[in-house]
């Protein structure tokens, strides 16, 4: 009797490996068909445990989008770009000593901001950029470096922010200037720079989730932001590695950093309360996490390095 219940027991459990294994197999054909979502993650991503695989199962495939609100310094046309799962890599001393570089790596599109270096910290941010998402106070530091930014990682998207009086085209707009300046020697460099519209957006979109003025406030928007506004609508899943939140600075958790990864001195928390009750002029790193957080529970968005807890 034993015998038998052994050989039933040992039946049903086949045949329920085997079902399992059909319904994965249709599964990887249909997502496959349909473009749901990136086919390679999800077939890494058998087995595995990793924020990845995990973020995956939130992911809803999104249709390339053109984005009208930045144009090319070139050919006037704007942006084309459309990723699955999005590493979007924080400046902060966070990143320094965690060695995620190959995993950032093997994202399927890469984003930095501003002049953030990966030659020597390749094992900790990883080598590559598809999009570069830089401050119009930060094209001078480009500029000290043009030969590696432009020809060198002339595949990147160079995506330049900054307000209407310093991105015009007639001439008069300092920084359209400089990049007008550096297409004509080097003509592959992929760069656009905002609309005036697209600055006005980003102002609103603080306006509705803080409920104030960026400009009466004395509020400048930090490049994170403008970040993470285009990776919301490039990306199907996003990672964000290396970037506290706004309770992190008060937390036992608490790690004393310096604010970039390749500067060493300046403090982050320091920074961060600097500007955040500065009167005029600073970023509100703060407020801007507490919306983070906010986006995070409606879009694919993780935060690791450290983690994020969203109530």
């Amino acid at each position: 009797m034993r015998m038998l219940q052994r050989m039933c027991y040992s039946s049903m459990r086949k045949s329920i490996i085997a079902v399992s294994f059909v319904a994965a197999f249709l599964f990887l054909i249909i997502a496959r068909l349909t473009k749901e979502v990136n086919f390679s993650l999800i077939l890494n991503c058998f087995g595995q445990t990793g924020v990845k695989c995990r973020l995956l199962t939130h992911i809803q495939r999104q249709p390339l989008r053109i984005h009208d609100g930045y144009i090319n310094v070139k050919t006037q046309e704007p942006l084309q770009l459309a990723c699955d799962l999005c590493a979007i890599v924080s400046n902060s001393g966070q990143m320094a000593g965690q060695k995620v570089g190959i995993e950032i790596d093997r994202s399927s599109c890469i984003w930095r901001m501003n002049n953030a270096p990966t030659k020597g910290y390749e094992e900790d941010v990883g080598e590559k950029t598809t999009i570069r998402v830089v401050s119009h106070t930060s094209v001078p530091l480009l500029l000290k470096n043009p030969e590696y930014f432009f020809k060198e990682a002339n595949s990147t998207f160079y995506v330049i922010w900054g307000p209407f009086r310093n991105m015009r085209k007639d001439g008069n707009g300092i920084v359209y200037n400089m990049l007008k300046k550096a297409v004509d020697s080097y003509p592959d460099a992929k760069i656009y720079v905002t609309t005036e519209k697209r600055m006005s957006y980003c102002d609103g979109v603080f306006k509705k989730e803080t409920g104030k003025d960026r400009v009466q406030s004395g509020s400048y928007l930090s490049t994170g932001w403008f970040t993470l506004i285009l990776a919301m609508d490039a990306c199907y899943g996003i990672h964000v590695y290396g970037m506290i939140n706004d309770t992190y600075c008060k937390s036992e958790a608490f790690r004393k950093v310096s604010y970039h990864y390749y500067e060493p001195g300046r403090d982050e928390c320091d920074e961060y309360f600097l500007h955040e009750n500065a009167p005029y002029g600073g970023h509100r790193f703060i407020t801007e996490k507490k919306v983070f957080a906010k986006w995070a529970k409606k879009h694919a968005i993780m935060f690791t390095h450290p983690n994020w807890t969203l109530s």
